[in-house]
């Protein structure tokens, strides 16, 4: 029977593919706040908001999932930048969503893509560091003492 290199194995995090997913439609908001800066067609403006909300209902899911992984006891430690970087985007992103709700033009111009922005720096260096607010636990395996 085939055992785990070394005797022990990594439990897979939940949380971190909802972020990855969530974060890549948060910063899509910036491209499409771009283009509606180019050419002022309202349905830009209109994708940047379904970009925004659903990035934030995949935050949702993902804040869901890591209590989930916390409540198993297969995330480490919270790693506090990370967690910082993510929770930063998504109250920005909150505001964000607010401030695409006004009228086309001032929902977008300045404010919008400048929030949109600051939210894209953000989760790129959250993405560069792995899009994981915790480390995975690491158990022993079957038939190994711990």
């Amino acid at each position: 029977m085939a055992r785990p290199i070394h005797g022990c194995r990594t439990h897979v995090l939940l949380h971190p593919f909802f972020v990855g997913l969530g974060g890549a439609l948060l910063m899509g908001a910036l491209f499409t706040d771009y283009m509606y800066t180019r050419n002022s067609l309202p349905q830009w403006a209109n994708f940047s908001v379904w970009l925004i909300t659903g990035g934030l209902v995949l935050a949702l899911i993902a804040a869901i999932f890591l209590v989930i992984d916390v409540a198993l006891a297969r995330a480490g430690p919270i790693r506090w930048l990370d967690f910082g970087l993510i929770g930063t985007a998504a109250i920005l992103s909150v505001v964000n969503v607010f401030v695409h709700s006004r009228d086309a033009w001032t929902s977008v111009v300045l404010t919008g893509i400048a929030l949109s922005t600051i939210v894209t720096i953000l989760l790129l260096a959250a993405g560069l560091r792995g899009w994981c607010v915790t480390t995975a636990v690491k158990t022993a395996g079957r038939g190994e003492s711990e």
